[in-house]
């Protein structure tokens, strides 16, 4: 009896040391994460977390229009990696309320990162619904918290210049490229 209890003790601890070992991948999206930061870290957090980056945070008296509550992030090598809002303006302790994915190594399991296509998105995510916007056909995914844009240059004839039409998955092309992909943690 000891000795199942020994082996059943070994076990255990080798499932746990294993789990230990595992490294959350720095550049893995899924639900209430991208990579580093998780939909409860707050604006306060970033420098510790991105402490081998470079973050920079825009002002209302940057020079840009409509970035005053914008934080972005570099790497070491200048590589643009993410767009962050927080959720209150000026707010240290504010949540990210969304993220826009600039970098393609940011990728889901599946393989979705912002260099994919329509194709990538159908394949493997129920689309929870589609807006059409002037310029993009916004398409959202909720089992990831995406939204996801298309340029309607991508689109048929009859979609480009209209509001007004419903857009269907159906009438996207499979190798319409991803113009943005933005998760919105504002829910939560």
């Amino acid at each position: 009896m000891s000795k199942k209890i020994s082996c059943l003790l070994l076990i255990c601890i080798t499932i746990l040391s294993c789990q230990k070992d595992k490294k959350q991948d720095p550049f893995e999206i899924s639900y209430n994460r991208i990579g580093k930061l998780t939909n409860t870290i707050k604006v306060n957090q970033l420098d510790s977390i991105y402490a081998s980056d470079s973050i920079v945070k825009m002002s209302k008296n940057s020079q840009f229009l409509n970035v005053s509550n914008t934080i972005e992030i570099y790497e070491k090598g200048g590589a643009k990696l993410l767009t962050l809002e927080p959720k209150k303006e000026n707010d240290p302790s504010s949540v990210i309320e969304s993220i826009q994915i600039i970098d393609p190594r940011y990728k889901t399991v599946s393989g979705l990162s912002v260099d994919g296509v329509f194709k990538d998105i159908k394949d493997n995510y129920s689309i929870t619904k589609i807006n059409n916007t002037l310029s993009a056909a916004v398409i959202f995914v909720d089992s990831i918290q995406a939204s996801i844009t298309i340029d309607k240059k991508e689109l048929p004839s009859e979609l480009k210049f209209t509001t007004d039409k419903k857009i269907e998955a159906s009438q996207i092309p499979d190798s319409a490229t991803i113009k943005h992909f933005i998760i919105n943690w504002d829910a939560n």
